[in-house]
């Protein structure tokens, strides 16, 4: 049945009358053991939080906006309980991880946070090391001018006055700092196929062995080593190459497909952050990596800004954002007058314009030539279809 057009895609048929004609062609024949691949797979803690990142988080976590996350990191900020908010960075400095056993020692000092201190007091018990000099934590490289954003150890003294959500999301950038000096995840994974006649059909399943850094992150639903987990493995398991077993039955499961869930206030930070990754021209691509639409400072008064005026609904409750008509009906305007303002390649080759200017390479005033001459055409052809 492989490539049928009687198929929606690898894994189901478009019409259940086709699945159930299938089933029968099988009925009563062989199940051979076709290929068995085990493998121990490691994942080490995710990199520190940046301001996209934590934003994204809160909103998932809070249902609140990223401006109202940034407020509360600034806030965190100027009471010295963690380090400058605004930064691109998910990696520490090598100067900065030289010191970092004062970050952990003043948490562990002052931060009356039972949970925060278990952690703590594992990481002494079985030596983790802290020395994050040759891990991907740290790489001067990609720092430009702030490194992540982590707990500095210090204004404890001012954490206990705060509400309960400044305290939650101290705890939230506390525990994922913690994570990167815990070992990796480990899992056992297998992939089985086997075959039917001339069919063939897969089946894998994935289970954590050992948590790790999950102990302080928490595991995901998929990965926890339930009793039916662990006995569908075993199952898995048990099974040798060239083996052949009996099917006992066939079933079919009806689903539609889901539409791309919408972006919140929080995933949309992310996507604009990202943005370059859209973009087809390599060096163009290059020249806007790790700055996206907007900065770190800026994005999240954008969004705010395109509430405001109305160009976005954000619902207060599940932050899901939607277009509205308003701003559905400018996006069509702008799509058949001026439809290059709409991609993130226009950002990057003013980008590289401004970095040809700091080179020297162009003349400043050359560059706000071409960049008003542009401006200006873009205008006037839409004054022409208004």
């Amino acid at each position: 049945m492989f490539q049928s057009p009687k198929l929606y895609n690898e894994t189901g048929f478009k019409k259940i009358e086709d699945a159930k004609e299938f089933i029968i062609s099988l009925k009563d024949k062989k199940a051979k053991i076709l290929e068995v691949k085990k493998a121990k797979q490691k994942e080490n803690a995710p990199l520190l939080f940046n301001l996209a990142e934590i934003q994204n988080e809160c909103t998932k976590r809070f249902k609140i906006k990223p401006d109202e996350t940034l407020n509360i990191i600034q806030n965190l900020y100027e009471k010295k309980l963690v380090t400058y908010p605004r930064t691109d960075a998910r990696v520490l400095s090598s100067a900065v991880a030289k010191e970092i056993t004062k970050n952990l020692n003043g948490i562990a000092k002052g931060y009356k946070n039972e949970e925060i201190q278990s952690y703590l007091k594992k990481m002494i018990e079985e030596k983790y090391s802290t020395n994050l000099l040759k891990t991907k934590y740290v790489n001067d490289s990609k720092i430009t001018d702030h490194y992540a954003l982590i707990p500095t150890g210090q204004g404890f003294e001012n954490l206990d006055k705060l509400p309960e959500l400044q305290k939650q999301i101290y705890n939230l950038i506390a525990k994922r700092f913690i994570a990167i000096f815990y070992p990796p995840a480990e899992f056992n994974k297998i992939n089985v196929i086997v075959g039917v006649d001339s069919e063939n059909f897969g089946a894998s399943g994935k289970v954590c062995v050992k948590q790790g850094y999950l102990e302080v992150l928490g595991t995901k639903k998929e990965e926890t080593s339930d009793d039916n987990q662990n006995e569908n493995l075993n199952i898995l398991n048990s099974l040798k190459k060239e083996q052949e077993i009996a099917v006992q039955n066939y079933e079919t499961k009806e689903a539609e497909t889901t539409p791309p869930t919408r972006y919140n206030s929080g995933s949309m930070i992310l996507a604009m952050e990202n943005a370059g990754k859209l973009i087809e021209d390599e060096a163009l691509r290059e020249q806007i990596k790790g700055a996206g639409i907007g900065t770190s400072a800026t994005r999240a008064e954008i969004i705010k800004k395109l509430e405001r005026i109305e160009y976005i609904s954000i619902n207060s409750k599940t932050q899901i954002i939607t277009p509205t008509e308003k701003g559905e009906k400018i996006y069509d305007v702008i799509y058949k007058v001026m439809p290059d303002m709409l991609n993130p390649e226009l950002t990057a080759s003013w980008e590289k314009g401004l970095d040809m200017v700091a080179k020297k390479e162009i003349a400043p005033d050359v560059f706000m030539g071409k960049l008003e001459k542009f401006i200006n055409s873009k205008v006037n052809k839409l004054v022409v279809h208004m």
